[in-house]
């Protein structure tokens, strides 16, 4: 992993160019090392537990040193793939994947993948803030259980010298004290109002899932603001440019609530199983094994005093007296040399078999209350933000059925202006068919007007307009009895 500004590289930068600031407020040294296209090495923002912030550029294969993860849990935050929304809980660090945030978080760093993104940026700044309030918070808290712990040595000194008289009676309390020490040491990581601090993973992991919880939720609020008044608009006229905007809009909706869903079903996951949540817990599994290895140490230490004071007692017990002879005697050191052997084999077999199964059993007497009840707050806050989705949805469902109806009701009416139309247009038929007869060629008395005068075409006429109009009532009348028409 190279760090700005350290090694051997180019010609020394001007003061000027030096100071240059990067897009997040933090100072970036020249880079040392010529970097070629194509070798996978990335700029990431570094955070440790003091608040510190640094620019560091690292390729995939520093990055799995830094923080034991393999490579397809980096493939994950590469952003040239797409990958939906992930949290991780692996063995030294917890990888981050939730909308725009890509991080990787570990016991005393958080690692910001896209830190100039001008939609990160906030984050950074709320992250940076958080890890400062928190390294205050736990510094106050130590001081306070460094003096808690030096008065209650100071008194428990005080009463082991006025009772010199009962020696044995006080090698009987020392435990009671060590354990009273050990519980002063735990509530050192408490506060001044007793609750306790939250591990430096959690502080950022909460950091992470309220960014990307608030984003969300922001969005489908400002959705939701906008999709009202588009419906309403389209209900009240159907245009074509009212109809692509609820388009535009149900596409949105659309998008935002799978992501949202991904969110929800990867809390839900990690609420589901006790593990996953236990391997979260970097801190507790970091002290733990430093524990168990200090215990370990200790317990090699009892172990060589003791086989050092059963060679003792040997030298002295096991004294080969001058009536035994000297084959005897070779023999019986021989034995003890060999018992003595498979004790230190025995101790080396059970210390590297403590050695190797202390990590891996770190995890199983974890508490995850803590962290269960942080998921559940953000688990609730996104199912909440679900929730007001699917009402949306809804909605959105509701306005289209509106919609249906109502142009299903308006091709009714015109299905019913279709019948009318075409049983006009077939009574007025009959009366053509009558005005065809009359216009053929042929002479007859009724054609004479000398004879009949005009009095007959007219009534003829007549008679057939009447007819013509008596036939187009009765077939209305027929079509409404039979309910084909309103």
């Amino acid at each position: 992993m190279n760090i700005r500004g350290q090694g051997q590289g180019p010609p020394p930068v001007p003061a000027a160019a030096a100071g240059m600031m990067d897009g997040i407020g933090v100072p970036v040294a020249p880079n040392p090392i010529n970097r070629k296209k194509g070798t996978g090495v990335r700029a990431w923002l570094l955070l440790d537990s003091s608040g510190q912030k640094q620019v560091v550029e690292a390729g995939k294969h520093a990055i799995m040193r830094r923080t034991g993860l393999p490579a397809r849990d980096l493939r994950i935050l590469d952003p040239l793939l797409s990958y939906p929304s992930t949290v991780l809980g692996r063995e030294r660090a917890i990888v981050i994947n939730l909308e725009h945030i890509k991080a990787i978080i570990t016991a005393h760093e958080v690692l910001l993948l896209n830190s100039r993104d001008p939609s990160v940026t906030p984050f950074v700044e709320e992250l940076h803030s958080r890890i400062l309030r928190h390294h205050q918070v736990q510094g106050a808290a130590a001081a306070a259980a460094a003096s808690d712990d030096f008065k209650l040595s100071k008194v428990y000194d005080s009463e082991e010298g006025q009772s010199r008289e009962g020696q044995d009676e006080d090698e009987d309390l020392d435990p009671v004290g060590e354990q009273v020490k050990a519980q002063s040491k735990q509530n050192g990581i408490q506060n001044g109002d007793g609750m306790k601090i939250l591990p430096f993973e959690f502080v950022a992991l909460e950091a992470c899932l309220e960014a990307a919880c608030s984003v969300l939720e922001n969005e489908a609020k400002t959705l939701e603001q906008e999709a009202h008044p588009a419906l309403d608009k389209l209900t009240s006229k159907i245009s074509t440019l009212n109809l692509e905007r609820v388009r535009q809009i149900k596409s949105r909706l659309v998008a935002i609530t799978g992501r949202v869903q991904k969110v929800r079903d990867e809390l839900e996951h990690l609420l589901d199983d006790d593990d996953d949540m236990a391997e979260m817990y970097l801190t507790d599994k970091l002290q733990q094994l430093h524990s168990s290895s200090a215990s370990s140490i200790n317990d090699d230490d009892v172990d060589n005093d003791h086989h050092n004071q059963l060679d003792v007692d040997d030298r002295h017990v096991y004294i080969i007296p001058p009536e035994i002879s000297l084959e005897e005697g070779g023999a019986a050191a021989s034995d003890d040399d060999n018992q003595h052997d498979d004790d230190r084999l025995l101790v080396g077999v059970s210390r590297d078999s403590r050695a190797s199964t202390t990590y891996s059993t770190t995890t199983k007497h974890l508490d995850v209350e803590e962290l269960e009840m942080l998921l559940e707050a953000y688990f609730v806050q996104i199912d909440g933000t679900l929730n007001k989705l699917s009402t949306l949805r809804e909605y959105v469902d509701d306005t289209e059925d509106y919609i249906n109806i109502m142009l299903d009701d308006k091709q009714n009416h015109l299905l019913q202006m279709g019948v009318m139309l075409t049983t006009a247009t077939l009574v007025v038929s009959a009366f053509v068919v009558v005005a065809g007869i009359f216009g053929m060629n042929i002479h007859i008395e009724l054609f004479d007007s000398n004879i009949t005068g005009n009095g007959e075409f007219f009534w003829t006429v007549g008679g057939s307009a009447a007819g013509t109009i008596f036939l187009y009532v009765v077939a209305i009348a027929w079509c409404k009895y039979k309910r084909l028409l309103e």
